[in-house]
């Protein structure tokens, strides 16, 4: 059997920080980050490609206040927002991706899915909602929406008097369709899916699939997915080339090898940033708990180089 492999694209894949977010820029990135995935191609692996959403769907959701302030549009709900998201980066990427497999004569379908992702209703993060979302807003504006629409806002630290929305992030617990990306990958066609987490839903009492007012973590999603297709390896795709102990201080140390116990100690010492490298770290170790064989953090642009890149198994690699 092929080696199955889960690439989660993130970090400046698709869009970077010093951008306007044009779809020219978004699908040159986009095109950048695939033409280094033939590699993994020419390696004789099957794909599932997972993605962010983080600056597109905050875009969806000021046209949705736009609509609403200026033409009394009414607002999409979030899971609405979510998957309108799925569609159009899983388009953009799928398009992309075609025309590099055509430059590089390769014959491979490829299908985007816009992802159902199963959560917990109960689960704590429903009580304290921590992702913020949307538009800043002065404290008189979100008191007003706060009321009227119940939602929850919290005060922005870089911002003076201004609030955001904030929502849960609940952990994922479950891809709906996971069996049909299983058996479109494992015959050869590369699959889009899970992007920016999923959409999240939740089964009610009476087993119908309801939506949740909720983002999913993108990473802790994808490493779910990795998991139940039963992938080989799973790769987070970043704005780093690798993990690394002490950032940023005299003593900052590079790691390219990690086994599963050392990872664990190094998390919890508090050496990864919540804000950025933690929630990696624990998508890549979620991957091992759930009998993955090796999760790998590097640059979009360094996968060919195998000198490249945090490299995270249960036991150190011969």
């Amino acid at each position: 059997m092929k080696k199955l492999a889960v690439v989660a694209l993130g970090g400046n894949a698709l869009l970077r920080g010093d951008q306007l977010g044009t779809i020219d820029e978004q699908e040159q990135n986009t095109t950048d980050t695939l033409e280094n995935l033939v590699f993994l191609i020419r390696e004789g692996y099957d794909l599932v490609i997972s993605h962010g959403n983080g600056p597109q769907v905050g875009n969806i959701l000021l046209r949705n206040d736009a609509g609403e302030t200026l033409y009394s549009i009414p607002q999409m709900p979030l899971d609405i927002c979510v998957a309108d998201s799925q569609g159009g980066i899983g388009y953009m990427i799928e398009r992309m991706l075609r025309n590099v497999l055509k430059k590089h004569g390769i014959q491979k379908d490829v299908v985007t899915l816009v992802t159902q992702v199963e959560v917990d209703i109960n689960d704590p993060a429903f009580q304290n909602p921590t992702k913020r979302i949307g538009k800043i807003y002065n404290p008189q504006q979100s008191q007003i929406i706060a009321k009227e629409k119940g939602w929850e806002f919290r005060e922005e630290v870089k911002v003076k008097d201004g609030w955001r929305r904030v929502v849960p992030s609940p952990k994922p617990i479950r891809i709906l369709n996971e069996k049909v990306i299983e058996y479109l990958t494992r015959e050869g066609t590369i699959v889009i899916a899970a992007g920016g987490g999923g959409v999240p839903v939740y089964i009610d009492e009476n087993q119908n699939i309801r939506p949740a007012e909720a983002v999913i973590d993108k990473d802790l999603a994808s490493s779910l997915l990795a998991a139940r297709i039963k992938a080989d390896e799973f790769y987070i795709l970043t704005d780093v080339s690798f993990v690394y102990l002490n950032y940023k201080k005299p003593n900052q140390e590079i790691k390219e090898f990690l086994n599963y116990k050392d990872t664990l100690k190094y998390l919890e010492e508090g050496q990864f940033s919540e804000g950025s490298m933690a929630p990696k770290i624990r998508a890549c170790l979620q991957f091992i708990e759930q009998g993955g064989s090796k999760s790998v953090i590097t640059e979009a642009f360094k996968l060919e180089d195998k000198s490249y890149g945090t490299k995270i198994t249960m036991e150190y690699e011969d």
